[in-house]
């Protein structure tokens, strides 16, 4: 699904990582663990093609395609979608109407709104005076209507209350599944208005949509069982592992002892 060779970004003429290796299979979830300010936005940022990353050398294949140089938008076509920290206020473009280029029907609009508790914020410009936690739950909608083959979550708990983390975290798991939906059919879209006749279940079936996230506290693991764990630190890929482990591992001793000790029992 996702293969990085050799990758390394700079930003403003600084490099910020160096070296990264990265293998994402179909169906896998990956997620990302490091202090802040050391880099796992930026690897985030550059799988997404954002302009002020510059990759300076290596490459980023998606689906055995080589993305290193393509545009956002043709990423995005692809199959990628990502939920930045601090998305934008967009005036004047109500939510309802970023569902449709998104792909959603009016329907399917209604019913992930729903679902979503945004029902009432669909005529309002997207994130206008929305919540840390309704910011996050607009971009989830947009997402379930792009329906990525590739999920990026760039710490999908920062600013949501607990209430929120959960419905983040099932609608996270619902993006990345396909479902039988209630009629009995099989949906191969995650906003097949079929599937919200219940709006309490979630009812899922394995897929091969593939995820990374960024997380600190791992609360979203509780709802989007993750594959591996990779510590980033000093810019590279500096431990891979069990993600569950190694989240325990960083609460009770930190980042380098993690690294220091851990890496060689958690290397695969």
């Amino acid at each position: 699904m996702l293969k990085i060779e050799n990758l390394s970004v700079a930003v403003n003429g600084r490099e910020i990582l160096h070296d990264i290796n990265l293998h994402i299979r179909p169906g896998e979830v990956h997620v990302l663990f490091g202090p802040n300010g050391i880099g796992k936005s930026t690897l985030m940022s550059a799988i997404m093609g954002f302009e002020r990353y510059e990759i300076t050398k290596g490459k980023i294949y998606f689906k055995g395609q080589d993305i290193t140089n393509a545009p956002v938008f043709e990423r995005a076509k692809l199959g990628i979608g990502i939920m930045i920290q601090r998305p934008p206020t967009i005036r004047g473009l109500s939510l309802r109407q970023m569902e449709g280029i998104c792909g959603a029907t009016p329907e399917e609009t209604e019913h992930m709104a729903e679902w979503m508790g945004l029902n009432k914020f669909l005529d309002r410009s997207v994130n206008e005076g929305f919540s840390g936690g309704e910011i996050k739950r607009s971009e989830l909608l947009q997402l379930m209507a792009q329906k990525p083959e590739l999920l990026l979550l760039d710490e999908p708990e920062s600013g949501v209350d607990v209430e929120n983390i959960a419905l983040v975290g099932r609608a996270a798991n619902y993006i990345l599944n396909s479902a039988t939906a209630a009629c009995g059919k099989v949906c191969d879209r995650p906003c097949c208005p079929h599937n919200f006749k219940d709006v309490q279940v979630n009812p899922l079936g394995k897929s091969n949509r593939s995820g990374l996230i960024i997380t600190h506290l791992g609360h979203i693991l509780k709802y989007v069982p993750a594959d591996t764990g990779h510590i980033v630190f000093d810019g590279t890929l500096a431990c891979s592992g069990d993600p569950e482990e190694m989240l325990s591992c960083i609460g009770q001793s930190g980042y380098e002892h993690c690294i220091h000790q851990g890496c060689r029992r958690w290397k695969k």
